[in-house]
């Protein structure tokens, strides 16, 4: 995740001679659009999840036997078991450790990592895009980080059994968050905010899938259609609201 970062300090350093923090959009401000990427992810996966029910073949599942047949094999009969028992006892048990870790995650381990790439893509990218305008930027944007995970979407990472189709979805998907991301790192003035969503999406995205049974890679989850169908919900309303209310993102 960090070969973004470390590109961008190569180009700024040697290319362009350019100091790195004004660059990137690095910040330390405290303001409450951190608040604002830090508290959005899970309502994405709320979103996420409700979309996902509405999807033919796709139903609620209180026992979480679509999540153990998803991830299943990762785990030995005996911790199977154990979990499923836990789960008997306290049904919102996973939801709410998920949450809890997930957001604690998401402004700790989660953004540091995130940082290594939104460095690149929301710091050097965007300061040197913006001057397209805001959609076409992030429509940029969008595509270049969707067509970098390609490698791995190919080894099956997101798509496990579509890895091939995966790669478009994954730029489809990228180019739908990418305003998002964008939008609260312009208005927090800092790339920092962008670690912090991203972080926290990673954290908490599992969340839309712990109750759903049936759909496969392509259709449930953040990254399936239901992920993706959200995504394009909040990006309408943040075009209205930016249309109706000028607002200010630079």
């Amino acid at each position: 995740m960090f070969l973004p970062l470390l590109t961008t300090i190569g180009l700024l350093t040697f290319v362009f001679h350019e100091p790195i923090k004004p660059a990137i959009g690095l910040s330390f401000r405290f303001n409450r659009w951190w608040l604002i990427a830090w508290a959005v992810p899970p309502i994405l996966a709320l979103l996420t999840f409700i979309v996902s029910l509405l999807l033919p073949g796709v139903f609620f599942d209180a026992g979480m036997q679509g999540m153990f047949a998803r991830f299943g094999t990762t785990l030995s009969p005996e911790e199977l078991a154990t979990m499923q028992s836990q789960l008997a006892a306290a049904p919102s048990m996973p939801m709410l450790l998920g949450l809890a870790g997930g957001m604690a995650a998401g402004i700790t381990v989660n953004a540091i990592a995130a940082f290594g790439e939104e460095a690149g893509w929301r710091g050097l990218l965007l300061k040197s895009l913006l001057p397209l305008g805001f959609w076409k930027s992030s429509l940029i944007i969008g595509s270049v980080w969707g067509l970098w995970h390609a490698p791995l979407i190919l080894l099956g990472h997101n798509y496990p059994q579509h890895p091939v189709i995966g790669v478009g979805m994954m730029t489809l998907w990228t180019i739908l968050l990418t305003p998002l991301l964008n939008f609260v790192t312009l208005r927090a003035k800092s790339v920092l905010a962008a670690a912090i969503f991203h972080g926290t999406l990673n954290g908490t995205m599992g969340l839309a899938l712990l109750y759903i049974g049936g759909g496969n890679d392509l259709t449930v989850g953040g990254t399936g259609l239901a992920g993706m169908i959200a995504l394009l919900l909040v990006n309408v309303v943040l075009y209205v609201g930016m249309k109706k209310h000028r607002l200010p993102v630079a």
